[in-house]
């Protein structure tokens, strides 16, 4: 039986941003104190750390362009109403492939989905990866 290796060092910082993310959409704690939380409970490099700091402010700074791009491409679904994992996985993915430009699209989008797999419903997956293909196909590869 093949086993399952550990997640990277990126996919474990995106996974502590995205969990920074979700409670602060959850519980409105804020980002300082979340932050703050999150680095003492992990073991991260200093660049894991920056990129930690990074994808979470940046997400937040951006949030109401992101959303509005999240509404356009999921009209069916009001943020309001979408699962907060999908919500903020979709928000994450999008600024790191629209606004961050560090990672490739595909990757952001790659890694969103596999984060989605382990943190998401059974239709997360495939909800995210529609999204965020949409949103790649249309806006971000004609730039």
């Amino acid at each position: 039986m093949a086993r399952k290796s550990a997640p990277s060092s990126r996919r474990r910082t995106r996974i502590a941003a995205f969990q920074t993310l979700c409670e602060i959409d959850l519980v409105n704690h804020s980002l300082d104190q979340v932050l703050a939380h999150a680095k003492s409970s992990h073991d991260f490099s200093k660049s894991a750390t920056e990129f930690l700091v990074a994808l979470t402010t940046g997400v937040l700074e951006n949030i109401q362009r992101i959303d509005k791009i999240i509404t356009e491409f999921a009209p069916s679904w009001p943020i309001s109403q979408m699962a907060v994992t999908d919500r903020n996985l979709l928000r994450m993915a999008i600024y790191e492939m629209a606004m961050l430009g560090e990672t490739p699209p595909k990757v952001a989008i790659n890694e969103a989905v596999e984060v989605a797999k382990v943190f998401g419903s059974e239709s997360s997956p495939r909800f995210v990866n529609g999204v965020l293909g949409s949103v790649l196909k249309t806006t971000i590869a004609k730039k």
